[in-house]
């Protein structure tokens, strides 16, 4: 038994530490947003090779229930794990590590409100319609969504789909924090069996959420709604990630704080 635990520890480092290389390569944090828009703009065009029969075609499977609607959750939960212990095990310093938290916590406010404020915009430049078989019929007594929805009628409006600005932002956000686990490894930082294997759950999380993102935007019933959402998901990383978090009023980015640079004075370079 002492053997197997031998062998799975060695395998869940192996693989943390290739997944590390992977999300912390130059490649990856400067596209990967690319690599996200790419998926949400060509996916659709195999629309005709999809299965409708297939689970991602209903929109209230498992995935969808479990982990789309709960992204904001989920990537709160794993991350905060994870930035935790790498913040806390190298510096010791609490308040380090709840500055990164906040950080989190930031993220998953915006992660959360943003899909309000699309709901917001459906129910300013919606109207209400009646189904009927050749078509629909406005009806303007009906002026909100909540009474038209109990009368049994469809409200229609800009929609934006909240499934891919999650998903989106979510991704985007994960990759930022696992990014620091390659240069925590190359420091010699202190890295047990389970700070690797909550690595490796965060990174398979990032994998899950690329593969629920190819199939939201596969069986989408709208292709600008999905382009919109990304967009607007891309948006709220790029002010806050590569904005607002690289200034001096803000929790700081990733790393900020565990990598103090070496100073060469000038007697080390003459000699």
């Amino acid at each position: 038994m002492a053997v197997l635990s031998n062998y799975a520890c060695a395998f869940v480092c192996m693989c943390s530490d290739l997944c590390a290389r992977l999300v912390g390569s130059i490649c990856v944090r400067r596209g990967y947003h690319l690599w996200l828009a790419a998926i949400v703009s060509l996916t659709p065009l195999l629309h005709g090779l999809s299965n409708p029969r297939s689970i991602f075609s209903n929109n209230n499977n498992f995935f969808n229930v479990k982990f789309v609607h709960c992204s904001c959750g989920w990537t709160f939960l794993l991350l905060s794990g994870f930035v935790l212990l790498v913040t806390l095990l190298p510096t010791g310093r609490p308040f380090l590590s709840l500055l990164h938290l906040t950080r989190l916590a930031v993220s998953t406010a915006v992660c959360q409100g943003v899909p309000y404020l699309f709901q917001l915009l459906e129910d300013i430049t919606g109207s209400c319609h009646q189904p009927l078989p050749p078509g629909t019929l406005l009806l303007h007594r009906l002026e909100d969504r909540y009474s038209c929805l109990a009368e049994g009628h469809k409200w229609e409006g800009y929609h934006i789909s909240p499934k891919t600005f999650t998903l989106t932002l979510c991704s985007l956000s994960m990759a930022e924090e696992l990014a620091v686990f390659v240069r925590y490894l190359r420091r010699g930082f202190p890295a047990d069996t389970a700070l690797h294997l909550v690595f490796l759950l965060n990174a398979s999380l990032l994998g899950l959420y690329n593969l629920l993102l190819i199939c939201t935007a596969l069986y989408a019933p709208n292709y600008t709604q999905s382009v919109v959402g990304t967009a607007t998901g891309t948006l709220c990383w790029y002010l806050t990630y590569r904005g607002w978090y690289r200034t001096y009023f803000s929790p700081g980015p990733p790393g900020y704080g565990m990598f103090p640079r070496k100073v060469i004075s000038p007697r080390n370079k003459i000699e």
